[in-house]
Formats: C-alpha cells, sequence, structure tokens
C-alpha cells in the first residue's frame, strides 16, 4: 500500500503518516543489529514510503546516528527522508544525566549533525528536560540553532502519557504528537512469548510492566482474540488505535526487520469503528496494566518543572 504523508504540526513539516524508529538497530534491545542490514532495512523502508526516521544521540551512545549517517548516502535519499533526532541526556562514566544548558545544547546538536552527516536537522527534541535550567534558556539556545540553520522544528519529548488536557492542547497550538513504543515495546505483537525469549543486554528486563507479564497477558489475549475477528495482527489492531488519535498523531514503531516493517504499514488499512475504539481502550482501562512503564521512572522526569527565569545567571553552565 502507499503510504500516506501528513502534516505534523502546523509549521510545515510534512512526514509519512508511519514512522520508523531506529533505536533498536544500535542500542537497548542487546546486541546492535549488523550495520550493513539495518542500511539495507532503511533503504527498504523509504523505497516503500516510510520516510520519518527516529534517533537519538543517547542511542548507542551516538552509533545510531552514524548508522542514519551511513544510510543517507547516495541515491537521493536525503531528500526523501525527514530525520528527528535528540538532544539533553548525557552519559559520563557509564552514567546518565540531564542538561539543558546552552552550551550543552548547541554542542550537542553540533554533535549530531555531524553524526548524521546533514546540513540540517529536521526535528530536534528535548529528550528530557533539564529541571536546574529554567525551560526559556533551553529553548533560547534552540531558537538561535533554528534561525542558524541547523535544525527545522523542536519539540519536546518529556510528555509521556497522553492525558486529554495535553492532546487538547497539543492540538490548539498546532503540534503534532509522536507516540513512540506504539506496540508497547513489542509486547502487544508477541506478547508473553517476547518475555520469556529476551536477551542479556535487552533493557526490558528491568521494565516492570515486562516482570509483571502474567498480570498483562489478559490484555494481550484481548488484543490478540479482537485481531483475529478484525483479520490482522495484534501488532496492527495496536497502531491502527494509534492512528485513528487522528492524522496529526504519527506512531514511530520500531523494528529491525522487514517483515514486521510491512506488517506495522499494514495498520494504516485497519479500519475501527467507535464501537470497535472503546472495546480496545476497555482492555487497559483503569488499574488493568500491571506495572510502571520504564524501569527507571526517577530519570523520566514526567510533569518536570523547571526554575523562573530569574535564576538563571548569565552563561551559566551545568554538569
Amino acid at each position: 500500500m502507499v503510504v500516506p504523508k501528513v502534516k505534523l504540526g502546523s509549521q510545515g513539516l510534512v512526514v509519512s503518516a508511519q514512522g520508523l524508529g531506529c533505536m533498536g538497530m544500535s542500542a537497548n534491545y542487546g546486541l546492535p543489529k549488523p550495520e550493513p542490514d539495518m542500511i539495507k532495512l532503511i533503504h527498504d523502508a523509504v523505497d516503500i514510503g516510510v520516510t520519518f526516521l527516529d534517533t537519538s544521540d543517547v542511542y548507542g551512545p551516538h552509533t545510531n546516528e552514524i548508522l542514519i549517517g551511513k544510510a543517507l548516502k547516495g541515491g537521493g535519499i536525503r531528500e526523501k527522508v525527514q530525520i528527528a533526532t535528540k538532544f539533553g541526556i548525557q552519559q559520563m562514566d557509564g552514567k546518565s544525566g540531564v542538561r539543558g544548558d546552552p552550551a550543552y545544547v548547541r554542542s550537542a546538536c553540533e554533535a549530531s549533525l555531524k553524526r548524521l552527516d546533514v546540513d540540517c536537522i529536521d526535528l530536534y527534541y528535548a529528550h528530557r528536560i533539564d529541571t536546574r535550567v529554567p525551560i526559556e534558556i533551553t529553548m533560547g539556545e534552540l531558537k538561535k540553532l533554528v534561525e542558524e540553520g541547523k535544525y527545522r522544528m523542536n519539540g519536546h519529548y518529556g510528555l509521556r502519557d497522553l492525558e486529554d488536557e495535553i492532546v487538547t492542547t497539543c492540538r490548539e497550538l498546532g503540534i503534532g504528537i509522536v507516540p513512540y513504543s506504539p506496540i508497547g515495546r513489542g509486547f502487544l505483537a508477541a506478547g508473553p512469548s517476547l518475555v520469556e525469549n529476551l536477551v542479556e543486554g535487552d533493557f526490558r528486563k528491568i521494565m516492570p510492566r515486562f516482570q509483571n507479564v502474567d498480570s498483562n497477558k489478559t490484555i494481550f489475549e484481548q488484543v490478540n482474540e479482537m485481531a483475529a475477528r478484525k483479520g490482522c495482527t495484534a501488532a496492527q489492531l495496536a497502531l491502527a488505535w494509534v492512528h485513528h488519535q487522528g492524522s496529526d498523531v504519527v506512531p514511530i514503531p520500531g523494528t529491525t526487520k522487514l517483515e514486521n516493517l510491512k506488517q506495522n504499514i499494514g495498520a494504516l488499512a485497519v479500519k475501527l469503528t467507535p464501537e470497535e475504539m472503546a472495546e480496545l481502550e476497555s482492555f487497559a482501562s483503569g488499574e488493568a496494566v500491571k506495572g510502571e512503564r520504564h524501569g527507571l521512572m526517577h530519570m523520566t522526569w514526567i510533569n518536570s518543572e523547571t526554575p523562573p527565569l530569574s535564576s538563571w545567571k548569565g552563561d551559566q553552565q551545568v554538569a
């Protein structure tokens, strides 16, 4: 099928209606996958029409951006794709920290440009919000980078759970929404068998929802049963629900296999009635989902508050 293009927000960025999350190619889900295979997968995705590629400087760290940079070489591929990357999580000596001070924002952007080997990043996210730096300071430096032509659009990646008021505000302001892990980090594709086969180094092992698989398997079974009635897979049904949230919602399911990529795209053809949407939502309502979504919730900075602008002292830096 032809993957349609949609406007992501009101500032002119046009992307494929479904993107491709590239993290798992290089990081967090066990050993990195063979580079030639992943470059071919990215090329196949672009040929099919999935042109919105999502990465971050922390994936690897750095190696995922380098991989995408290599995949963009030749064939006019750069002109066909929209690159989203992120800054904000700094890894040093095996430890993670968050920075949003101007010096770090600038150095991170310039380093990503070099690794991606591009002149301009299409969409640049704050992967985490530095709670020590007034948000106006971080955004001020980002504004300078836009004016210098180093990236086109910016986004905040700190909003995690899509509450009604957040969606409403985004739409009032013309802000596009990019849901990540729309298949529950693979759980809504494979169910409990995924958890049983996680390899060493896969960070899903420490995620509470995967540690509560006996409780959460009921949700997968319900989704899977409904998918069978619809003539699609559980993963396609989960993705279809996301796509039905509106054309301003562009999910970025990740995969390292062409078969899964094609299956994910197939979700665009799955149509859901309002009654079916409500049925799907009922499976995970209330306290049905057991366990936090992340193993290190203290590092997600949900509902981050930053200091007042008046507290910032000149060109202050943080480390």
